[in-house]
């Protein structure tokens, strides 16, 4: 339950720092107050101000404590950006839109579908994400088994030529100008990069968890 609780702290404190660009405007504008984003807010500072009570004489939290208390804290401050964006005192910028527009001219090739899947909820089109689980060349699929049947081999080779051809189309149709492998640290993903360095002279980011890469890395990563 702690490890939970932890967790879904850390992922929110990514959010509030990675997901949206604020900028200070000097005086608010006329506008109408949310009254539901209001309500939240309060309810989330009163269910933070328990652990002001619980944690009488010392106020001290251990890290449990901590991360349900940073919880609702930072819920509330999602809430009160929304709130000030609305008269203007905020200007919020959605970074999942900015991912969207500097993916355009790009093609991502990975190794996994929950990679995929995030960069997709990121704001990447599909369309422009690649998944191969196997290297690009027949004779790296050798290097990784040396010992992998020549029956086996034969299917490999078709699903290579199918991926290659896959990214040679899109790199023809789409206006792909940069394409980047970006995938784990491992000795397929390793040998993917080199040859998509040799063939397509893509950029290589090898990443310890890449579906949990920040957006602001993300972003450097794409300019």
């Amino acid at each position: 339950m702690e490890k939970i609780r932890i967790k879904q702290a850390e992922k929110l404190i990514r959010q509030a720092c990675t997901k949206q660009k604020r900028t200070m405007m000097k005086k608010p504008e006329a506008g109408v107050i949310n009254v539901r984003n209001f309500e939240d807010t309060i309810k989330e500072l009163i269910k933070a101000e328990d652990y002001i009570y619980e944690s009488l004489p010392t106020h001290r939290l251990s890290k449990e404590e901590a991360s349900g208390f940073c919880q609702h804290l930072l819920k509330a401050r999602a809430k009160i950006d929304k709130i000030l964006s609305d008269f203007k005192v905020l200007e919020i910028e959605d970074l999942k839109d900015k991912i969207r527009k500097l993916s355009q001219d790009v093609l991502i090739i990975t190794t996994k579908s929950d990679i995929r899947r995030s960069l997709s909820k990121r704001g990447i089109e599909a369309p422009h994400i690649i998944v191969t689980g196997a290297p690009l060349s027949v004779e790296d699929m050798k290097k990784i088994n040396p010992k992998i049947p020549e029956k086996t081999l034969e299917s490999i080779k078709k699903k290579i030529e199918h991926t290659k051809d896959d990214i040679k189309r899109k790199i023809e149709n789409m206006g792909i100008k940069k394409v980047i492998v970006l995938a784990e640290p491992n000795p397929t993903s390793k040998l993917i990069g080199k040859k998509a360095e040799e063939l397509y002279n893509a950029k290589v980011i090898l990443y310890k968890d890449p579906k949990d890469i920040p957006d602001d890395e993300l972003i450097k990563i794409l300019t």
